[in-house]
């Protein structure tokens, strides 16, 4: 057991090395949330084939939109995992919460590999899976605050935020985990059967993970703080309420959330899932080699969780969070635009050369976000836009008269759109085919690619652009654990932290991908959607600069902030 020390506010680790045991149950925790996170986000990173196979009663992009909203129900639910496990984790302990919030993720996840299609069960696939993806992020609501604080509490002061960064890396590992998985799956059966059922294999696999986690889970102490305050019955009886109940606490939650966690979530998940998403489906790029590249990034950078985690215990928490922060605002368009010049140069070409513009009256275009999955565009405008978006065609939007059919001219050839509304399924349909497939040759004729060609892709300069974009994940991630677990007393810890960076993950973060690709589709530019991240990491990087602290000099044991 560790050597500790009495303090003013309880039990303080001594400032030494670790112990070969207290090693271990750190390890430990780290590797359970490795496969935890592998878990939710085999998801993410199929989320295509999932639009295809639980969301096929929808047009292809309200499918894909509405997979990816299912997949943020899972991050949406997160704070209310984190209200419920981090009470009790600040009430009974932690290595009970874990427990509980394992067998969750495993059990939810290994059901989504067994669950029929939205061929075969109609509109309760797509109801039981979100489902499920709800009871993900429950668990994973409750993880997260438990690993840290655990690993914080076993930490020597000056190394705090090293050892705290191993647990940083775990979400980066479990997503690189779930890539290896899907690609040697995908080789070893084949795109076809792959997309048929293939996919599902990784999901059943989960099965395995959760037995191992399990054993690990079992195998770990009570952190000593927790134990002692127990044992002196010093535990806190109702941790929402001294967390959220009282200002001065209630005022740290908030400060974490709007002038750390927001920020770090949105470059996050800009570096690791939209980079994906943008690949795919706005760069047309395959998603082996999407994948294949991601994961490379991933691996080269995730070391790096370490360096910056190292590096905040000797210059601080917060420059390394504030710097990333802005230097990810500062430069996404420019890499993202790089990432369509290495990627899809005929793309990029296309978008200088053969300007698209869309005449269309104002009062006939929405804006094309759909979260239930069930209401119809069928206005002329969101036709010809929806079309346009799909294929990552850019166009500049012009007013029309009022009561007119909407048109794309594509240099100097015009299309007119149709109206769907009052059209029978058959009829709807026919138009659509004939619609479809004259722009199609419209678009090919201007030198729009249906797909990436790998022979122009430039792939070493892609995947040093992801590189990049994963170097700021590592700078605004690798501090926070030890910045969070700082910020708030010992008693509430677990429910104190949990609620701002679930919130700030779950919500701003999982929310990223969705909202993105709506304003791409409402603006008609592939770049539009970097707003959302760009405008949130500024707004973090005010409000930390002025009003939050420096916590790596407090001592985190104290009863009272």
């Amino acid at each position: 057991m560790a050597t500790t020390q009495p303090t003013a506010g309880g039990l303080k680790p001594a400032a030494r090395g670790i112990t070969p045991e207290e090693r271990k149950v750190i390890f430990a925790s780290s590797l359970g949330t490795v496969f935890e996170w592998y878990d939710f986000y085999l998801y993410g990173s199929l989320a295509a084939i999932i639009a295809k196979q639980f969301f096929s009663g929808t047009d292809p992009n309200t499918g894909f939109i509405f997979a990816l909203l299912a997949f943020a129900a899972g991050f949406i639910v997160r704070p209310f995992g984190a209200l419920v496990f981090g009470r009790l984790g600040d009430m009974i302990g932690r290595k009970f919460t874990f427990l509980v919030t394992i067998l969750i993720m495993g059990a939810s996840t290994f059901i989504v590999g067994i669950l029929p299609n939205y061929a075969t069960i109609g509109i309760a696939a797509p109801i039981i899976l979100i489902t499920l993806r709800i009871l993900q992020g429950l668990a994973l609501g409750g993880e997260y605050g438990g690993a840290a604080t655990y690993v914080a509490e076993h930490a020597p002061d000056d190394k705090r935020g090293a050892f705290t960064s191993w647990i940083q890396t775990t979400a980066t590992l479990g997503l690189f985990l779930s890539l290896l998985v899907i690609l040697g799956v995908r080789s070893a059966v084949g795109e076809e059967a792959f997309s048929s059922w293939g996919w599902r294999i990784p999901f059943l696999v989960s099965i395995v993970l959760l037995a191992v986690s399990v054993w690990i889970r079992l195998s770990m102490n009570e952190s000593p703080a927790f134990a002692k305050m127990k044992a002196e019955g010093k535990t806190s009886k109702a941790p929402l309420t001294e967390a959220f109940g009282q200002w001065k606490n209630l005022k740290l939650v908030i400060l974490a959330l709007i002038g750390l966690t927001a920020g770090q979530a949105v470059v996050w998940y800009t570096g690791q899932f939209y980079a994906l998403f943008f690949l795919t489906q706005s760069l047309k790029v395959d998603m082996s080699t999407a994948n294949i590249l991601i994961a490379l990034a991933l691996l080269l950078a995730t070391p790096f969780f370490v360096v910056f985690g190292t590096l905040s215990d000797k210059i601080g928490r917060k420059p390394i969070i504030m710097a990333g922060c802005l230097i990810a605002a500062l430069t996404y368009f420019p890499i993202f635009s790089g990432l369509t010049h290495y990627a899809n140069p005929a793309l990029e070409a296309a978008l200088k050369n053969a300007p698209v513009i869309v005449t269309a009256d104002p009062a006939t275009c929405q804006f094309q976000f759909n979260p239930t999955g069930t209401k119809k565009f069928t206005s002329s405008c969101d036709i010809a836009k929806a079309k346009l978006s799909a294929a990552s065609v850019n166009y500049e939007n012009v007013v029309g008269a009022p009561g007119s059919v909407a048109t794309i001219k594509i240099g100097e050839k015009v299309l007119t759109s149709y109206d769907a509304k009052g059209l029978s399924k058959e009829d709807a349909a026919a138009k659509d085919k004939a619609f479809s497939a004259e722009l199609a040759g419209d678009i090919k004729g201007a030198g729009y690619p249906s797909k990436a060609d790998p022979e122009q892709m430039n792939k070493p300069m892609v995947l040093l652009l992801l590189f990049i974009l994963v170097i700021y994940v590592t700078m605004v991630y690798g501090p926070i654990a030890a910045m969070l677990v700082e910020m708030f007393p010992t008693r509430i810890r677990y429910t104190s932290m949990s609620m701002p960076y679930h919130i700030g993950n779950g919500w701003f973060g999982g929310l990223l991908p969705t909202t993105a690709f709506a304003l791409v589709a409402f603006k008609g530019d592939i770049y539009y959607g970097l707003w959302y991240p760009i405008v949130i990491a500024i707004a973090t990087f005010v409000i930390g600069m002025l009003f939050v602290k420096e916590t790596k000099d407090y001592d985190i044991y104290q009863a009272e902030r």
